[in-house]
């Protein structure tokens, strides 16, 4: 018999994060704090004089450099971009054993390919209103310009601009939201987070290279490949979670 002074309390769960989706933001607010202290340290400036000299970048216009790694992984990303369309706009389900891994629902696959288009739009459009020119404009390596924070919107440095943040990177980073539906599922979904893994693994080592070569050619301070990372990151992981809740929404409450 229950205490008279006792009533009854209804508790009303408090929306979290699913266990599944924690570490993915983690890792993102993670990256996102140390692109920041690189900013702040002002670190950009310092290690592109390493690389170039006043005459210039010796690296810039190196065919493997120029002509397969960075022409070369932009023509690479426009074809895989077209693989994923048709992936996703795919009228049924990938019925083969072998590519049974890829066998997503069809709002699931149109969600992917958005947030790719969604990523890569994000960049473009912060990067055709940045004033910041690229690292082989300055006048240190031989160019016009001086040298301006990115963050210092509305300043002109005396170059040609558009530079932050990192383009080629993006031909990469931009692919970050393909890992989602095995890192992220959908509740009451089981999937293969290795191949989750393994699409991340190996989007991150794409962008990095992507990033590493530019910076060494004298195109893009490291900062523009992290920015790059962060933003595509942050569009991929804002547009997963707002499908996740949507699907959540038209499923209605949870029956007790």
């Amino acid at each position: 018999m229950p205490h008279p002074s006792c009533t009854a309390v209804s508790l009303t769960p408090v929306p979290a994060l699913a266990p599944s989706t924690s570490p993915m933001v983690a890792w993102w607010l993670g990256a996102l704090l140390l692109t920041g202290l690189w900013d702040l340290g002002g670190l950009d400036l310092a290690v592109m004089r390493l690389i170039g000299t006043p005459a210039g970048f010796a690296l810039q216009h190196t065919w493997v450099l120029e002509r397969v790694l960075h022409e070369g992984v932009r023509q690479a990303a426009t074809g895989l971009f077209l693989l994923v369309a048709v992936w996703a706009l795919w009228p049924v389900r990938w019925n083969t054993a072998r590519l049974s891994a890829l066998n997503l629902p069809k709002r699931e696959r149109w969600t992917v390919l958005l947030l790719v288009v969604l990523a890569l739009v994000a960049v473009n459009l912060i990067k055709n209103a940045s004033q910041t020119s690229c690292p082989w404009d300055l006048q240190v390596f031989g160019g016009p310009a001086v040298y301006v924070s990115h963050w210092t919107w509305g300043l002109a440095d005396g170059g040609t601009g558009r530079c932050f943040p990192g383009g080629h990177a993006s031909s990469a980073f931009a692919f970050l939201g393909f890992s989602l539906p095995w890192l992220m599922p959908p509740a009451g979904t089981e999937r293969k987070r290795s191949m989750g893994l393994g699409w991340l693994a190996a989007v991150l080592a794409a962008g990095l290279v992507a990033g590493v070569v530019q910076t060494v050619r004298g195109a893009h301070y490291p900062s523009h490949t992290m920015w790059t990372l962060v933003i595509c990151g942050g569009v991929s992981l804002a547009g997963w979670a707002l499908f996740l809740a949507v699907k959540r929404a038209a499923s209605g409450p949870p029956q007790g």
